[in-house]
């Protein structure tokens, strides 16, 4: 097989039309079109059938991040409009920058950011029948973004701050503003930790109805976290995959859903999403690093690491438990992490038996993993989705994919 990091991203490539891309949710999310892969053979469902199509001792497990309303407008007194598009918390836990009650820094995309030469700019928010003045600051200059101070009065949290100030980031592919509709269904019914300013999309299917018929069906659930990035949208722009740099993402994941997914590691594991194979295999090459290392401080996993380690890969369930067991000795209920891995055809999967996703870009990182998983029988996959009539990208329908 090719190396991963020789493959040319032209050979994932497909035409895609922009009347294909939906622009916006069907009106009820589990009646979306699923196209089904299993064992090579192609079929099509409702997405709301899928509790029949799952193998009974399946465990899906979800990624519970919520999108923040990232994109805030200031005017300055010139009449220029500035946004900041907030990526991260600089220098702090997301969880700890959303707490902050007057004062706190992230990494931000600037636009109309020549009209922004120094200075203060601010605006006024109303909260709960209080007047807030929130001010911006500028700070040093990254690769292709910028430290922002953000300061407040009236001791709300940035959380709170935020979801009054901003709006949802929805995808630019949609190429439209957002609309209150969005504020909900750009959101899993399920997300809980703030920190994404993408949406995990292929939870974006899922109702109360059908969790209810999961369960009765005996399909286990479980959630992790990971935040997603700006970086899921950025197209390969070099030739080869290895001259792509892979954007980081921050994971978190408590100690009880990990013994959780450590004493089901024998179930049919689907992961909805990408960013959840992510984490997951992340996860495993973080307990192999701690079996190479027991000593090992931070949990951080490099684009091409888990390629290099592959000659050092163990069962995923003593992974696992490394991972516990460092979490047990630093005293941590929650542990926090980043990934830069890029999952590409040549990747082997030592934690997933399948995906639950959506259907992906032309030219992405995203696409790579489905092939991953699939093969080169994702090219028949998106041709008979584009000849049935699937809707495509974060608002389309949806894939289970079982190789």
């Amino acid at each position: 097989m090719q190396a991963p990091k020789n493959i040319a991203i032209e050979d994932f490539n497909y035409p895609l039309p922009d009347e294909r891309i939906a622009k916006f949710p069907i009106e009820k999310r589990d009646e979306s079109k699923l196209l089904t892969c299993i064992g090579g053979e192609i079929g099509e469902r409702v997405f709301k059938e899928i509790p029949d199509i799952l193998p009974p001792d399946t465990l899906l497990i979800f990624n519970n991040t919520k999108v923040i309303h990232a994109r805030m407008f200031f005017s300055k007194e010139t009449g220029a409009l500035i946004e900041i598009f907030c990526l991260e918390p600089h220098q702090m836990a997301i969880s700890t920058a959303f707490e902050q009650r007057s004062h706190c820094s992230w990494l931000c995309f600037v636009g109309n950011n020549k009209k922004w030469k120094n200075g203060v700019i601010s605006r006024d928010l109303d909260i709960d029948g209080q007047t807030i003045t929130l001010t911006a600051t500028r700070r040093e200059a990254y690769t292709n973004a910028w430290v922002v101070d953000f300061d407040w009065t009236g001791g709300f949290s940035f959380a709170e701050i935020i979801e009054q100030a901003g709006v949802i980031p929805l995808p630019p592919y949609l190429h439209r503003d957002a609309v209150a509709s969005d504020n909900e269904r750009y959101q899993t019914i399920y997300a809980q930790w703030q920190g994404s300013v993408a949406a995990p999309t292929a939870g974006l299917h899922f109702t109360q109805e059908v969790f209810n018929n999961l369960n009765t069906k005996g399909i286990s659930t479980e959630f992790i976290t990971l935040h997603v990035g700006a970086g899921t949208f950025k197209p390969v722009s070099s030739d080869t995959i290895g001259e792509h740099i892979m954007h980081v993402e921050k994971i978190v994941i408590s100690r009880k859903n990990l013994e959780s997914i450590a004493s089901q590691c024998d179930k049919f594991i689907i992961p909805v999403g990408t960013t959840t194979v992510r984490t997951l295999e992340s996860i495993y090459w973080f307990g192999v690093k701690l079996q190479l290392n027991p000593d090992l401080e931070a949990m951080h996993l490099g684009q091409w690491e888990s390629y290099e380690l592959e000659e050092q890969a163990i069962d995923k369930r003593q992974a696992f438990e490394n991972v516990l067991a460092f979490m047990k000795k630093h005293d941590l209920e929650i542990l926090e992490g980043d990934t830069q891995m890029i999952i590409a055809p040549g990747y082997k999967f030592h934690v997933i038996n399948g995906i639950i996703t959506n259907f992906h870009q032309p030219q992405s990182t995203l696409l790579l993993l489905v092939s991953a998983i699939v093969g080169n029988r994702w090219k028949d996959c998106y041709r008979y989705a584009l000849d049935h009539g699937f809707r495509f990208l974060s608002y389309g329908d949806s894939c289970l994919f079982i190789p």
